[in-house]
């Protein structure tokens, strides 16, 4: 990359200022003040992220930030605020402001409110102001009602029903955001990333739907914050535990059963949360009469850990944490295990009305086994990354016009690709491959002005220096993918740095009070790679680190966006395009092992991609019957020297259509019925062109990669939720679902063999996981 010439950096600098400098201060602004607070619930004494407090006769407004902080800069004088977030009741409240004021808001549950589905947090004015696009946010409450597998409530299932989700398979927790890989997304938990968020092979995703207050997701103009995905990022944050009093809720299903269990330490000071759920798959097993079933292990366990402490007006502590483990073994035979565990320690501190600041220490850890055990030997493989973080993020209220975002990230990686542990007679040598090290530091700073009161611009700039450290063996390779030569580090010797810059622009214009047109362009990039060979992640894909010869992904998106408000703000629709392109783009060479002892660079190749796309989506907000039709066009393509003769190719994502209907209707006070249904142009895949036979073995012959097609998918899913008890003290309701309620036989996997009764004839086998999938769950809460 070349380096950034000091006259351009120079007018970045004045260009990041140029919104600061368009307003001096004056005699004038200098008779303005600040109000400024934390907004939360009053019933349990979360913060609230997204609360609007606007100024009644006026255009302006403040938005809570994810910890609930919020700031507004008014001249003086009297001032009625409307304050409103989703989920609760809109209040009115007066302040007269003539000098800085700390007004805390509390905002009361809207128990009695028909539920209504708002994907995008907050009213739709501020979404047609803000320059933020692509953006989705859910809080639990908006999840509850949707049929999914088994009736487990999920987040990451709720965000595959959003135009440019796209599932990564029947069941699969894994998702890919605009032409993207799976590996391509930033998942955040608490600010830890989580490297495999899925359980059960990703038939449920990590995030415990009792111990998750809000996620949002951003598929494109992601804050400067954040980093390290290249095509999406979603931040999954927990609840802070109620302050108020002590509760306990939960559910059982019939897969899996949950309890959480919250209350204060000290009452409106601090607080506590603990949520664990554990499937039971493995005790229905138990049944069996073959006794090979009767003692294998089937099962997930998760657990969410949270406290925090308010130290005073301006000063508040979190530590939260994250267990989880799947297990997976047949009797005394084979099986793997794996499992995350995150911690999060966070200081929120206010400096004064305009600056706030949150500092974090965060530790992550993903590791997964693969165990084989016979009767006089046993092996094993095991590969493990853990993360060490520190993060210091400020915003600066510095006017009425002007919000900056600034802060530092530094991260340390160690990833072991691989430890291969054998006993006995098995055969195998005991080894490891070699341990890789890496430090991951970035800089970044952003501000959004709001020009007019039709015009706002967002710009920034990330800057992100990964450094490869040793101890360890790098590598030269030839033009066959063989090593040519090899360079031995010492420990905490740098190997070689990465330096990229990462800018983010993103523009909106209103048309007028119901429309807006929106911009943006983004970079991004990302030094930690899975190499998989199937469409959805495995917990046994390998992630890697960039090196000397595997290189930073890169991808720049341009995006725009139509935005309409409908009916006085019942309906919303929204219009994105987008065009991504992509560099270093990693895939296999045909015959790869990811497995192989030799190098894995030796397996790899790297090109190009690009990926393009139209998104529609269309929300009723209001009424008994809310919901959304969304439908997204898009097309994923790589281009890599060595893969169909250097020619453009179908990711294994790419999928040109994609439809979701999604509807919930409040039939009376005690029965809410929901029904979705989906429909997906099947996956790219490559599937044998001819066969011939080599000492009595068929040999399939593959020609070019992702050449073809899965078949089709469509499902419809079905919900109801009874009400049965509703007191101050205590209520219960019962959620029926009907995964895949027309029994479509969607294909998971399609094998060729010979036919048994004519070897010299091939046939397609197609695998199916679910038809009629009945859940019924039983949840409480007092």
């Amino acid at each position: 990359m070349k380096k950034l010439e000091p006259i351009r950096f120079q007018a970045f600098i004045a260009l990041l200022l140029t919104g600061l400098s368009l307003f001096p201060l004056s005699a004038k602004s200098q008779e303005k003040h600040t109000l400024s607070g934390t907004v939360k619930s009053s019933k349990t004494g979360e913060t609230l992220i997204a609360a609007t407090i606007r100024v009644t006769g006026t255009k302006q407004a403040a938005i809570s930030n994810e910890y609930g902080f919020y700031s507004l800069t008014l001249a003086t004088g009297k001032y009625t605020l409307d304050v409103s977030a989703v989920g609760f009741k809109p209040f009115k409240t007066t302040v007269d402001l003539q000098k800085n004021t700390l007004l805390n808001l509390s905002l009361e549950d809207n128990e009695n409110q028909l539920e209504t589905v708002t994907i995008s947090a907050g009213t739709g004015k501020r979404s047609l102001e803000n320059p933020q696009m692509g953006m989705e946010r859910l809080s639990i409450a908006e999840t509850k009602d949707i049929p999914v597998l088994l009736g487990e409530k999920d987040v990451i299932k709720t965000m595959q029903l959003l135009p440019g989700v796209k599932s990564a398979g029947e069941g699969s927790g894994g998702f890919f955001v605009r032409g993207g890989g799976a590996d391509q997304n930033m998942i955040l938990l608490d600010e830890a990333p989580v490297y495999n968020a899925t359980h059960l092979l990703g038939f449920f995703s990590t995030f415990n739907s009792d111990a998750v207050k809000n996620a949002t997701l951003y598929k494109t103009g992601m804050p400067a914050q954040y980093g390290g995905g290249l095509s999406s990022v979603l931040d999954v944050k927990m609840n802070d535990g109620n302050n108020q009093k002590f509760g306990v809720s939960g559910g059982v299903g019939v897969i899996a059963a949950r309890l959480n269990v919250e209350g204060p330490i000290q009452k409106e000071k601090s607080s506590f949360l603990i949520s664990a759920r554990r499937t039971y798959a493995d005790m229905f097993l138990k049944l069996s009469k073959d006794s090979s079933t009767k003692n294998a292990k089937l099962y997930f366990y998760d657990v969410n850990a949270k406290l925090n402490y308010i130290l005073g007006d301006k000063d508040r502590l979190f530590l939260s944490g994250y267990f989880g483990k799947d297990v997976i073994a047949g009797d005394k035979l084979s099986g793997i295990n794996w499992g995350n565990a995150t911690s999060t320690l966070r200081w929120n501190h206010v400096f004064n009305s305009k600056l706030f600041s949150n500092t974090s220490i965060i530790f992550s850890n993903y590791n997964y086994t693969i165990q084989s055990n016979e009767e006089e030997s046993s092996l094993s493989l095991f590969s493990q990354i853990r993360d060490w973080n520190f993060k210091e993020d400020l915003q600066w209220y510095a006017n009425e016009k002007n919000t900056l975002s600034f802060g530092i990230n530094s991260i340390y990686h160690t990833i072991k690709p691989g430890e291969v542990r054998a006993t006995g007679n098995s055969g195998v040598i005991s080894q490891s491959l070699q341990n890789r090290f890496s430090l991951e530091n970035a800089a970044y700073v952003s501000n959004t002005w709001k020009a007019s009161d039709v015009f706002s611009l967002t710009y920034g700039l990330r800057v992100s220096a990964f450094s490869i450290l040793g101890k360890g063996d790098y590598y030269t390779l030839d033009q066959s993918g063989k090593v040519n030569s090899t360079t031995t580090y010492k420990s905490g010797e740098i190997v070689k740095t990465y330096v990229n810059l990462e800018p983010r622009l993103a523009a909106s214009f209103q048309l007028n009070n119901s429309t807006s047109l929106k911009a943006s362009y983004v970079r991004n990039a990302q030094n930690l790679h899975l190499i998989s060979n199937s469409n959805a992640s495995s917990p046994t894909d390998r992630w890697v680190a960039s090196t000397n010869l595997i290189k930073p992904e890169i991808s720049d998106q341009f995006s725009l966006g139509y935005y309409k408000n409908l009916a006085e703000g019942a309906y919303e629709l929204t219009v994105e395009t987008y065009y991504k392109n992509l560099q270093n783009q990693i895939d296999y060479r045909n015959g790869a092992d990811v497995f192989t002892n030799e190098p894995i660079e030796t397996q790899l190749l790297f090109g190009k991609g690009r990926a393009y796309g139209a998104e529609f989506l269309l929300k009723k907000k209001t009424g008994r019957l809310t919901g959304w039709i969304g439908y997204t066009l898009s097309k994923s393509e790589r281009k890599i020297d060595g893969i169909n003769n250097n020619n453009w190719y179908n990711a294994r994502q790419d999928r040109t259509h994609d439809i979701s209907i999604v509807a919930m209707y409040q039939l009376s006070s005690k029965w809410t019925l929901s029904a979705n249904w989906v429909y997906s142009t099947g996956n790219a895949v490559t599937f044998p062109v001819g066969k011939y036979k080599l000492l009595g073995h068929s040999y399939f012959d593959f020609a070019e990669r992702n050449a073809d097609r899965m078949p089709s998918y469509h499902r419809l899913d079905l919900g109801a939720t009874r009400l049965l008890k509703q007191t101050k003290k205590f209520s219960s309701e019962l959620n029926f679902s009907l995964y895949n309620a027309y029994g479509r036989e969607n294909a998971y996997r399609i094998t060729f063999r010979d036919n048994p009764s004519d070897p010299n004839r091939t046939e397609a086998v197609r695998t199916t996981l679910f038809r009629f999938v009945p859940s019924v769950t039983y949840n409480f809460k007092f």
